[in-house]
């Protein structure tokens, strides 16, 4: 289904880079199946597309048909991995505009992502007074944004349902067993899916995490897990010949060479919200210890315009790894017998065709100016071939993490801000450090 093409790393790299990181690469692709590597306990989506439960899975599709018929709304209340996944399928199988498309299910709106008052009184407007769901979505329940957008919904919900109308329009996916947001739910008796202890935030969106959101958005989330078991079958034959492989070693060479910045790009724009999944799912599992690509994304064409001279002529510091789809239906370009804009010699071809010489033509250029350039070629976008596309991210990212010597199912630095947050804040506890960061400012 997914077809790796490295031929411009010709020049960049040396013959055998690849031949010498097999030793590495099974390593790190046996201590993914045995889950025995750093951070071993949160691998769980390694076998998540063929181990997943059945009876949750039935669960979440039933409320996604609740949420479909009583509302024509509903808020996901999340933030990093926890929206970042589901916001990416929903946009990629369904389109960015899919709030203003004319639909048989509920518009979705993403909460508790930022700290914004414009951008919360914002979907609130935009809400009215139609009738609306929300999912929560956090394995504590305390992280902050989420934490606090949670009580703005939750209290619109009890007002205008009372507390029983709520209880049914509220769905809180959330730790199997603890947390204040587990507490809340069995005590309100709102529905409850499970994070999974042994899968990390940037990992789940083929858990309730993802799955829950991405359903009831109409898309057939058993396609979804066929296409990721699909990537988990032919991934797992170690190799030189894995395309995860081949993927993970040219990061790690290209890496190594001095390289510091891969550059995702695609010729799609539903693809917008997809590339900001991959930045979490690199950045938070690859970036410590000093070490690490930084991930950063571009649109093309569009991005040619404005980002298209720093590729091709600022610091040689960035490789890009491209992703094209096979376009779903054919558009002819038409006729204009004035020829006003010199481009009849284009009249009668698809625009497809027009888009696939930009990228080959893109590709020769930024090569020729210093950039290396992976392909990435799939099929038509599909429920399939989007959970085969995740599950191959997801690995390689793994299997990188580990070739780079760090655990990429950790993410130390994050809680950093956190604590200053609290402190500036005045949550109890928290008075000495607020002291010392308030002498800083």
């Amino acid at each position: 289904m997914l077809k790796l093409d490295l031929s411009q790393l010709a020049g960049f790299l040396p013959q055998g880079y690849a031949v010498s990181r097999q030793t590495g690469l099974k390593k790190a692709a046996d201590m993914l199946a045995a889950g025995n590597g750093p951070g071993g306990d949160f691998t769980g989506w390694v076998a998540l597309p063929e181990q997943y439960d059945r009876e949750e899975f039935a669960r979440i599709q039933a409320a996604a048909e609740r949420i479909k018929k009583q509302s024509q709304v509903l808020v996901v209340v999340g933030i990093g991995g926890s929206y970042l996944g589901a916001r990416a399928v929903i946009e990629l199988l369904s389109s960015p505009n899919y709030n203003l498309k004319v639909k048989d299910t509920p518009d979705i709106y993403f909460a508790g992502n930022g700290l914004s008052t414009d951008a919360l009184l914002e979907l609130i407007a935009l809400i009215g007074d139609r009738d609306f769901s929300v999912n929560v979505i956090s394995k504590s329940g305390t992280t902050t944004e989420p934490a606090v957008a949670f009580r703005i919904f939750k209290g619109m919900l009890e007002q205008k349902y009372g507390k029983e109308g709520a209880r049914e329009r509220i769905y809180a996916t959330t730790d199997r067993a603890r947390g204040a947001l587990k507490g809340l739910a069995d005590q309100e008796g709102y529905e409850t899916f499970v994070v999974p202890d042994a899968v990390g935030g940037r990992y789940s969106v083929l858990t309730a995490v993802g799955l829950l959101p991405i359903a009831a958005a109409g898309i057939d989330i058993a396609a979804l897990m066929e296409g990721a078991a699909r990537a988990m079958k032919e991934l797992s034959i170690p190799g030189m010949d894995n395309p995860a492989w081949q993927y993970a070693a040219a990061r790690h060479a290209l890496y190594e060479s001095g390289k510091s910045v891969e550059l995702l790009a695609c010729y799609e724009p539903s693809f917008r919200f997809f590339a900001e999944w991959w930045k979490q799912l690199y950045g938070e599992s690859e970036g410590k210890e000093g070490k690490g690509l930084f991930p950063a994304s571009v649109e093309f064409t569009a991005d040619l315009h404005s980002m298209g001279q720093y590729i091709q002529q600022g610091q040689r510091l960035m490789f890009e790894t491209v992703v094209r789809f096979e376009p779903k239906g054919t558009f002819l370009i038409p006729d204009d017998p004035e020829n006003v804009d010199g481009l009849n010699f284009l009249s009668g071809k698809p625009l497809s065709f027009v888009a696939e010489q930009a990228l080959r033509g893109t590709i020769l250029a930024h090569v020729d100016g210093g950039v290396p350039n992976i392909l990435i070629r799939m099929p038509q976008i599909s429920e399939s071939s989007v959970g085969y596309l995740i599950y191959f991210f997801e690995y390689v990212c793994g299997l990188s993490g580990y070739l780079l010597g760090v655990n990429p199912f950790d993410q130390p630095g994050v809680e950093a801000y956190k604590k200053n947050m609290f402190a500036l804040l005045g949550k109890p506890g928290y008075e000495e450090m607020k002291q010392k960061l308030e002498s800083r400012l």
